[in-house]
């Protein structure tokens, strides 16, 4: 065979092999999408939407965390505890608890009241001597000068823990209402549980809780009857088991006239 028409036979198959490989790759390679002007706007749109939100949330956020701290106060240290619901912060300014009220027991005109001095040792344990952070709802003052306040130790919102143990009822006065319903969920379930004062103050006479009959009439281990008066040694730890016979008497007559006698501490 010619040797020039061997060398075009050469020329011909390797063209053709080339030309298959190269068809080969193309078939076998990713499309890449090319997205059209309107798909591109789309995108552009949707990341700018996206932006605008994340910067709408962040702006609420930041209004949030500035509103709850609108109303806080600078930390104050509590210097005395006055009763349940009364303290003394540095500077010597009182502080009153909104939306709570505890039995009395440093008025002058007033018996030391069912439960007063649990209520205030309790107020002690939780506030004196530490740190505090106060809230303010609307109003300053009371009429008595004294900072009106929601008080928190810690984590724990010592308004709200008094009611919840016992220790307080609501007593809620327009326009500090911010927790008042808070307070009254609190209270519902102390009384259904005869949580604190609510089993302590209890009368067949007065079933809704508080009352003025506050003279304890306990029977002991030995089928004694003794009463016991507010501001006696063992008052407080006293219990009225009314389904026992015991009860609360309004005066000391009434008590030694039902067969008690007062207690000798």
């Amino acid at each position: 065979m010619n040797k020039y028409l061997i060398r075009a036979l050469i020329v011909v198959v390797f063209t053709i092999g080339f030309t298959l490989l190269l068809g080969t790759q193309s078939f076998f390679r990713p499309q890449v999408k090319q997205n059209s002007p309107m798909e591109v706007a789309g995108e552009q749109a949707g990341q700018v939407a996206l932006q605008q939100s994340s910067g709408q949330i962040a702006g609420q956020q930041t209004n949030l965390a500035s509103e709850a701290g609108k109303n806080f106060d600078e930390l104050v240290q509590v210097t005395r505890v006055i009763d349940g619901d009364t303290i003394e912060i540095e500077g010597t300014k009182r502080v009153r608890y909104i939306g709570i009220d505890t039995p009395e027991s440093v008025n002058p005109e007033q018996p030391v009241e069912c439960f007063a001095l649990s209520a205030s040792n309790k107020n002690k344990e939780l506030v004196e001597g530490k740190m505090v952070r106060l809230e303010k709802d609307v109003s300053e003052t009371d009429q008595y000068g004294r900072l009106l306040r929601y008080v928190y130790q810690g984590e724990t919102f010592v308004n709200n823990q008094l009611v919840a143990e016992g220790f307080a009822n609501v007593s809620t006065f327009p326009p500090d209402v911010k927790y008042q319903q808070i307070f009254i969920t609190s209270e519902q379930v102390a009384r259904n549980d005869n949580i604190g004062l609510w089993g302590e103050c209890r009368t067949n006479k007065d079933v809704a809780g508080i009352t003025s009959c506050l003279i304890k009439g306990n029977i002991s281990i030995d089928n004694e009857k003794i009463y016991h008066l507010p501001g006696q040694k063992f008052y407080d730890k006293t219990q009225i088991n009314e389904s026992k016979g015991e009860r609360f008497f309004c005066s000391e007559e009434e008590a030694v006239s039902a067969g008690w006698r007062k207690a000798k501490l």
